[in-house]
């Protein structure tokens, strides 16, 4: 990301460690951060939506919030077309004509849209509607899961105040990849 401080970027905010981690990390290179948060039916909406509350008080960023109605009810982790969906529905709630939108996907999953090809692609998708002037930022892409848990760590980002439960359960529910994931590396600690 080049002339960070001079970008307005908005965080797709889960309220999950990944994108948790997005917000600060952006607030750190002196970018003006907002957020927003997307509730498509998804099983863990309410307490992802509280999570995502807790943060954007916590870092003093405005949170925008979106529902969408009338669709599937999600019954697991896996949605197909989920990133796509989240991205270009920031996309058209961007409030400013140049800036970045970010998602903090990262590497050491199977999902193809938390690839760098899947990235590049909708990256032509921004340029074409925004004449080149919106990014998509993915700042954790080259990095696993253990990379963002120690910059959480290092960087004093609040892990407690997250939620990552696919199935809206206490955490860690031991079900979903999820709560496998966060147990891992509870465990390492």
């Amino acid at each position: 990301m080049e002339n960070s401080n001079q970008h307005k970027v908005l965080v797709l905010l889960s309220g999950g460690i990944d994108s948790s981690a997005c917000v600060h990390y952006y607030l750190t290179k002196k970018c003006d951060v907002s957020a927003l948060f997307i509730n498509y039916s998804q099983i863990a909406a309410i307490p992802e939506l509280k999570a995502a509350e807790l943060i954007s008080k916590y870092y003093n960023i405005t949170l925008e919030k979106i529902v969408i109605s009338g669709g599937n009810k999600w019954s697991d982790g896996f949605v197909i077309g989920r990133n796509a969906f989240l991205i270009f529905a920031a996309l058209m709630n961007f409030k400013v004509d140049h800036g970045l939108i970010s998602i903090g996907v990262h590497s050491g999953t199977d999902y193809w849209d938390c690839s760098k090809d899947f990235i590049k692609i909708v990256q032509k998708c921004f340029n074409a509607y925004s004449n080149n002037c919106i990014s998509l930022d993915a700042p954790f892409l080259e990095w696993n899961k253990r990379d963002i848990w120690d910059y959480c760590i290092k960087e004093k980002v609040p892990i407690k105040m997250t939620f990552s439960c696919e199935l809206g359960l206490k955490q860690p529910c031991g079900k979903c990849l999820s709560c496998k994931d966060l147990e891992k590396l509870h465990e390492s600690c």
